[in-house]
């Protein structure tokens, strides 16, 4: 009884833990969350049967369609988004990555040679994609508009610096690269790494954070979406600075980002207030930013790049200053605030600053508006 429950639990919550010894009937659905599993679920034939159908939706450039369940075996070739489609070799909502890491992981399992050599392919199309100016598109091959900016956005540029700085250290699953190709995505990341160094935002000579998309070959900061400005951004920054404290050995160039960063973040972060759903007058979601001085502190999605105020735009794309101002749509569905680097100055800096060394320079309350 307790097993069926928890089994019920985890599929409606989207959570795939029910491994090859579970009676579980339902379908799984492909999510970062199968990584949860152990080896022995990944020599299971219900995961086999996973990586046989992430077999069928890889492209012949060697990426995976986004927001498409891969777990479903296409039923016909028209289920499989082609080549120059709105969903096909995307780096966006964890396409290409996550199939990677999810082949690693049935490579190591049960060393097939298919998935070997699917994994390998999906290495060469990150390769393929970076750009010479180190950064990496939404889409590969490009696509016409904003998608073949350099994105950070959403952690696009980020997940496949990650599994290519994996696959370089050469670690399990990854263990079974060649050295060749380690190399190759060794110097993909370092590429990567000085883009990013390039792309940092500076402010009368302060290093600060990063915008969401940049232009692949100036690397200025360029516009996403209608509501997405060139500007500082309270989100993505700080999947960056994660990234670059990771890296093991960090020269000084990328210890002076990590610090930049930090202190911006510091200094941007709002305090006294929340930001809360509710339900409006005619029963619709909606949200609001409200007076609280127990609150957390918390960071705009969007800084204006010169006076860090922050920035509120619709799908008009016009400035705004005032959350309240944006059309009832964006602002129900769109993160224009978040807590994203509470944890990132509360911990991650205080961890990283005394494995390097670095003498802290406060915590999340350092400062702000």
């Amino acid at each position: 009884m307790i097993h069926l429950l928890r089994c019920s639990t985890l599929v409606l919550a989207s959570l795939v833990v029910c491994g090859a010894s579970s009676t579980c009937n339902a379908q799984p659905r492909f999510h970062r969350n199968l990584l949860r599993n152990d080896t022995e679920w990944f020599r299971s034939e219900e995961a086999k049967a996973i990586a046989d159908s992430v077999l069928e939706y890889q492209s012949p450039q060697g990426g995976w369609p986004k927001s498409t369940d891969l777990s479903k075996s296409p039923r016909t070739p028209d289920d499989i988004p082609q080549p120059g489609s709105g969903r096909a070799n995307s780096l966006d909502n964890e396409a290409t990555t996550l199939p990677l890491r999810f082949l690693a992981r049935a490579v190591n399992a049960t060393g097939e040679a298919k998935y070997r050599d699917a994994f390998e392919h999906g290495i060469e199309y990150l390769l393929n994609a970076q750009y010479p100016t180190g950064g990496w598109p939404q889409f590969w091959p490009l696509r016409d508009g904003y998608y073949s900016r350099i994105t950070f956005n959403d952690g696009a540029m980020i997940r496949a610096m990650t599994v290519l700085r994996d696959v370089a250290k050469g670690e399990p699953p990854y263990d079974f690269v060649d050295g060749e190709l380690r190399s190759r995505a060794a110097a993909a990341v370092e590429r990567g790494v000085d883009c990013i160094l390039a792309a940092q935002i500076e402010q009368n000579g302060n290093l600060t954070a990063w915008c969401a998309q940049y232009d692949e070959e100036t690397l200025k900061p360029a516009w996403g979406r209608a509501y997405e400005p060139p500007s500082l951004s309270g989100d993505e920054s700080v999947d960056i600075v994660r990234f670059l404290m990771s890296i093991e050995e960090p020269r000084p160039e990328i210890i002076a980002a990590i610090e930049g960063a930090t202190e911006w973040f510091r200094k941007v972060a709002i305090h006294g207030y929340r930001f809360e759903e509710f339900e409006d007058e005619n029963g619709e979601r909606d949200r609001r930013i409200v007076a609280d001085a127990e609150a957390p502190p918390l960071w705009a999605r969007f800084y204006e790049l010169v006076t860090n105020r922050p920035l509120f735009l619709g799908r008009d794309s016009v400035y705004r200053y005032e959350v309240v101002e944006i059309e009832l749509e964006r602002r129900a569905k769109y993160d224009y605030y978040g807590d994203w680097a509470q944890d990132l100055l509360a911990e991650h800096y205080s961890a990283w600053s005394s494995r390097h060394d670095v003498a802290s320079s406060g915590g999340p309350d350092g400062g702000g508006i």
